[in-house]
């Protein structure tokens, strides 16, 4: 099986940045791809950006230039880096990552359990 554990989220003024990280744990032979999503309160769990093996990144058009996500392979780690925070990017954010186990033939996805980042003054 595999883990994934957030930490880093919590409580920032308008215009203030945070970071995120989340680090998968088990028997993992390899992650194709890890990223983020958020859920704010009544509406649906959207992408925020995501990021492959390769190192190539995608990110939703509201958080272009102002969100960064990156990983380290070694440590089956990601990170999401925001800066110039709106009150808007207020959400529980949940990790995602695509992994192949040491004992699966095929990729399976993965959630955390989510951290909560408020944007407020």
């Amino acid at each position: 099986q595999v883990q994934l554990v957030e930490s880093g989220g919590g409580l920032v003024q308008p215009g203030g940045s945070l970071r995120v990280s989340c680090a998968a744990s088990g028997s993992i032979f390899s992650i194709n791809r890890m990223g983020w999503y958020r859920q704010a309160p009544g509406l649906e769990r959207d992408l925020v950006a995501v990021i492959f093996s390769g190192g190539s990144a995608n990110y939703a058009d509201s958080v272009k230039g102002r969100f960064t996500i990156s990983r380290d392979n070694a440590k089956n780690t990601v990170y999401l880096q925001m800066n110039s925070l709106k009150p808007e990017d207020t959400a529980v954010y949940y990790c995602n990552a695509v992994v192949r186990t040491t004992t699966q033939l095929y990729d399976y996805e993965y959630w955390g359990q989510g951290t909560q980042v408020t944007v407020s003054s």
